[in-house]
């Protein structure tokens, strides 16, 4: 599941991990991410500490399986900015790729509030739309979601040929073994969480600084939500 930053990805993951059939994988390229790049993410160190900083490393492994726990599905939440260009795409081969979007203009409204400057890069948009060019899959909104889980999420299943379940709708508040050594930094309402909460539009306008960003962004976004799948 590829997506960027402020999309509800956390929550999407605590769905699939509900289900007992799953394994969920979370972030599995962000200590090569910082690695490479340098910067001075919150637990930086600690990151780089519990994940292999080769990206050829990561991938395999998550190929080759197996599973843990008989598991028959694996579920991996990747960040698309994590996707370096040095990783060859086509080690993404193996996998099933499915992607969640979010409306530029609420993305930047909320990332905004925890990096006031963003870049292009920071939100990995055009990544995300060279892996769904390469290797398709279903899209799913984020707004679509929020409004109607249980669809959605039947919607998803359905484009990925496994059967819904109903746990996907609710799951236990709480840390779990499977969340990256960075979650007490960034999972603070996922920790609190039960379920998905409603949607609500963004409380403020975008700052007008950010306006030519979000224009950058918009023409990625459109090329996935043009096939973001329908609720039936």
């Amino acid at each position: 599941m590829w997506s960027g930053p402020r999309t509800v990805s956390t929550a999407l993951m605590r769905a699939w991990e509900n289900r007992p059939d799953t394994a969920v994988t979370d972030e599995p390229l962000y200590a090569f991410y910082l690695d490479r790049t340098g910067l001075d993410h919150p637990g930086r160190d600690q990151v780089i500490a519990s994940q292999p900083t080769d990206w050829r490393v990561v991938l395999a492994r998550l190929a080759r399986g197996p599973l843990p726990g008989g598991a028959k599905i694996g579920y991996a939440k990747y960040m698309t900015h994590h996707l370096l260009p040095e990783v060859d795409q086509a080690a993404l081969a193996p996998f099933r790729h499915a992607h969640l979007i979010r409306d530029p203009r609420e993305l930047l409204a909320s990332y905004a509030r925890v990096r006031a400057e963003p870049t292009l890069a920071d939100l990995g948009l055009r990544q995300q739309a060279e892996i769904f060019e390469t290797f398709g899959g279903p899209v799913v909104d984020s707004r679509d979601l929020l409004t109607d889980p249980e669809g959605t999420l039947r919607a998803l299943c359905g484009a990925l040929a496994v059967p819904f379940d109903g746990r996907m709708l609710a799951w236990p508040a709480g840390p779990r073994d499977s969340d990256g050594v960075w979650a007490p930094y960034w999972y603070d309402s996922v920790l609190a969480s039960t379920g998905f909460a409603p949607y609500r539009p963004p409380s403020a306008a975008l700052p007008a600084r950010l306006e030519p960003l979000a224009g950058q962004c918009q023409p990625y976004f459109d090329r996935l939500y043009r096939y973001r799948l329908v609720r039936s």
